[in-house]
């Protein structure tokens, strides 16, 4: 075990250099130019977007609805990282890390809408409405399919087994510290719990995550936001205090600019997925008139995901100040926190918490890795494996050192990243040109419908090509 971690170690070192992060916030940047700051200007059409989405189209009665898609990607996005994460990124980085975190969200938005929207453009139709992601676009729009089987291996292992690790890992954590319930006990829990649905199929996972993605979301900002209120007054002396250590101007538990820098970037990563390429599996499901509908409410997801989420964590561990306590770390800093400011039962409801904002990310993440290996090879026997693989993990996180699974989960969340990115970056352009049509369209009074022919050089797109939809009918 000690030569793994060894292995992973260094491979976080390796990877986690200044080329990942240029790459993650370089173009993060470019998009935000190239859509003319699409996060910002269709703010309001997001929200707009979300409502239509509610009503399932009773014409696509086997498809997610866009709505749906959100609470998928949300549900993969909202778990650990908003709470575990944060408190991780503040106590090994400062108080400096959450800044980093809500810029690689604002910027990482605009990745976001291209990688969602070239997951709707290059989707395609199965027995349950449709699939799609990284790996489709990869083999569809840049013509290699070898890239695409690569990357839907990595995001099969990333998410459905490493992420779901992680999840497992700190709900095991919370309840024990709650409740001193046993770990491996939670675990063989939780394997159970999560083969009765992911048994389901998709379906099944867009009707919990339904449920559960607003309803714990709800709650949790509820009480975060009766902290805030409760301490406005120092809510200057926190922004301050943020903005000081983003830049290493103070040193505070180990700030400073690199430290600062990369544990908020790690953790923004690994908890709103911002061109990780996670999020354009969910939001190629959703049954849409235009692509561009379904990235800009992917774009929300981030959104909601770190400036709400993460945010309200970072408050409640900042207000509280006992994040200068360096034995406590994770969801155990989290914890601790909150009980400081609304007692000690704030423990058991932190635990509670997350274990409702994880079991969700742990059926999102599920989701992610069966898409993709009916991209690999439709097949049963490899599905099933995979779902006995998951729970397996599932059982093993529980059990498994903090460090390790979180070293894990940055390696291989990494490796993801840098394939999604260069595939992003490469078919941008219809996303862009995509993005101009349904603007026309909207300053036109019309309710957008997307066409293929429409989009110059865009070849590929079988769900909107007009041309052989007319021939078939």
């Amino acid at each position: 075990m000690d030569i793994l971690e060894s292995i992973i170690s260094w491979g976080n070192h390796l990877l986690w250099s200044k080329v990942l992060i240029v790459m993650l916030i370089g173009l993060g940047v470019y998009f935000t130019f190239k859509t003319r700051f699409v996060q910002f200007k269709l703010f309001g059409e997001m929200f707009r977007l979300l409502k239509e989405g509610v009503t399932p189209d009773p014409t696509q009665k086997k498809a997610v609805s866009s709505f749906q898609a959100f609470c998928i990607s949300t549900a993969s996005r909202v778990g650990t990282g908003n709470m575990a994460g944060v408190a991780l990124a503040i106590s090994l980085g400062g108080p400096g890390a959450v800044f980093w975190m809500w810029l690689i969200a604002l910027i990482g938005a605009a990745s976001s809408f291209v990688e969602s929207t070239l997951a709707q453009i290059y989707k395609v139709k199965d027995g349950n409405g449709f699939r799609g992601g990284p790996a489709y676009y990869m083999e569809k729009g840049l013509n290699q399919r070898w890239m695409g089987v690569l990357f839907a291996v990595l995001i099969t292992i990333t998410f459905g087994l490493v992420f779901n690790s992680v999840q497992s890992n700190t709900i095991a954590h919370a309840l024990e510290e709650a409740w001193g319930i046993d770990r491996g006990l939670m675990g063989l829990i939780l394997a159970v719990v999560v083969g009765l649905i992911i048994f389901g199929g998709v379906k099944r996972i867009a009707r919990v995550s339904a449920v559960i993605v607003p309803v714990m979301a709800i709650f949790y900002v509820a009480v975060a936001l009766f902290v805030v209120i409760k301490n406005v007054t120092m809510i200057p002396e926190v922004l301050m205090l943020i903005i000081g250590n983003a830049f290493g101007l103070q040193e505070v538990v180990g700030g400073g600019l690199g430290a600062a820098l990369m544990n908020g970037i790690k953790r923004g990563l690994f908890s709103n997925e911002a061109g990780m390429g996670s999020a354009p599996n969910a939001a190629a499901a959703a049954a849409v008139s235009h692509p561009v509908k379904q990235g800009l409410i992917q774009s929300l997801s981030v959104f909601t995901d770190t400036l709400i989420i993460c945010s309200a964590t970072a408050f409640i561990i900042l207000m509280s100040g006992i994040y200068l306590d360096q034995e406590i770390n994770g969801i155990a800093l989290t914890q601790a926190a909150l009980s400081t400011q609304v007692g000690d039962w704030a423990t058991g409801f932190v635990a509670i918490a997350i274990l409702l904002f994880a079991f969700s990310s742990l059926i999102g993440n599920y989701y992610y890795g069966e898409t993709n290996i009916e991209f690999i090879r439709s097949s049963k026997t490899w599905l099933t494996i995979y779902r006995l693989a998951v729970i397996g993990m599932v059982a093993f996180g529980s059990v498994a050192q903090l460090s390790l699974v979180w070293d894990m989960a940055d390696l291989f969340m990494g490796l993801m990243a840098i394939i999604n990115l260069i595939a992003i970056a490469l078919l941008g352009k219809f996303a862009f040109a995509a993005l101009q049509d349904y603007v026309e369209q909207r300053r036109e009074g019309k309710d957008p419908v997307f066409r293929a022919d429409r989009i110059e050089g865009l070849v590929h797109a079988e769900c909107w090509d007009n041309a052989r939809q007319r021939s078939e009918k």
